[in-house]
């Protein structure tokens, strides 16, 4: 798996615009972006800290991925992002090793980014997400 750099880290929220005004009124940054992605039920908004970008995550549906993570654990990191080279060959080379994938092909993500989870059963209990920008290449 050829990773280059930690592409995000991803931050459950229960409010958007409460959350944006701490991270810009309190620590400084910026919001460069907020987006809804409907068919993961979640609104997302992005901050960049040097070279990583911090992603707050609101539940669109309480059933959604984010909604049932806030429900069991509350606010809090929900996963860590690493960039890869070729997705679906990195996303191959997990399961060879015997990581439980929860996508076994690559969809659709916020900023057109293509993306896929790993289980946290198999990855030291850190939700991990693998994304490629096929549009930088």
């Amino acid at each position: 798996m050829e990773i280059s750099h930690i592409e995000h880290i991803g931050i459950a929220v229960n409010n958007l615009e409460e959350s944006i005004k701490y991270y810009e009124e309190v620590l400084g940054l910026t919001c460069y972006a907020v987006e809804e992605v409907a068919d993961q039920r979640v609104k997302t908004a992005f901050f960049m800290v040097g070279q990583t970008k911090i992603e707050l995550l609101e539940t669109t549906d309480p059933e959604g991925p984010i909604g049932k993570f806030i429900e069991k654990k509350g606010q809090g990191m929900h996963h860590l992002a690493f960039a890869v080279k070729n997705i679906e060959a990195a996303i191959a080379e997990a399961e060879e090793k015997g990581v439980q994938l929860i996508d076994k092909a690559p969809r659709k993500g916020a900023e057109g980014l293509s993306i896929a989870f790993l289980h946290p059963k198999s990855t030291v209990g850190v939700l991990t997400e693998l994304c490629e920008n096929k549009n930088s290449k």
